[in-house]
């Protein structure tokens, strides 16, 4: 059985933008991420899939950002994010998606119109790549799972933050709700 139906598939990549690339990113390098996730993007647009580019956004006054008491907070720049962090690197933002979604917590599906534009589309399976492997990623796997669908992690096309952060994810989280594989399986497939 092949390991997904372009016909069918989409890739999500998310948070390919300088806030989360301009990080110390491990075990793979913010180049590595987005060249693989390119790779991905241009094999499935030629063999008729559909790409989704996932992207972090807020109102100037963080309004609509998730505020709740954390024991350890990410910080953001007083009036709003600057343009670098969110652009994406050159090699994103020179493909062409056929979705964008702005999302404002760490799933791409939570308040977005993701899962709509998917169902609307016929896709069944997704190809997930981007940062942080633990944080927008997972729960991002975590969501499509539970909406029923196929999930693949490109696990050398995510990144987090440690080498531990990786592992834990890509070996004890990510194997329980999808298909684990390298770029090169997946543009082979």
């Amino acid at each position: 059985m092949p390991l997904y139906d372009p016909q069918t598939t989409a890739l999500i990549s998310i948070d390919l933008q300088g806030l989360l690339l301009s990080r110390p990113l491990a075990p793979h390098s913010a180049q590595q991420i987005v060249e693989n996730t390119a790779a991905i993007a241009k094999k499935l647009k030629a063999d008729g899939g559909t790409t989704v580019f996932v992207t972090v956004g807020f109102s100037t006054d963080y309004a609509d950002a998730v505020n709740q008491p954390v024991d350890e907070s990410f910080s953001f720049p007083e009036g709003g994010l600057p343009p670098a962090a969110l652009a994406a690197p050159a090699e994103i933002a020179a493909l062409t998606s056929d979705i964008a979604i702005v999302k404002r917590h760490w799933s791409a599906f939570y308040g977005t119109e993701l899962d709509l534009q998917l169902r609307r589309r016929g896709i069944k399976t997704l190809i997930l790549t981007g940062v942080a492997t633990n944080f927008g990623v997972e729960s991002t796997v975590r969501d499509g799972y539970a909406a029923n669908y196929s999930i693949i992690v490109a696990e050398d096309a995510v990144t987090t933050f440690s080498q531990e952060m990786q592992d834990f994810s890509c070996t004890k989280v990510l194997p329980r709700l999808s298909r684990i594989r390298k770029t090169a399986e997946i543009l082979a497939a």
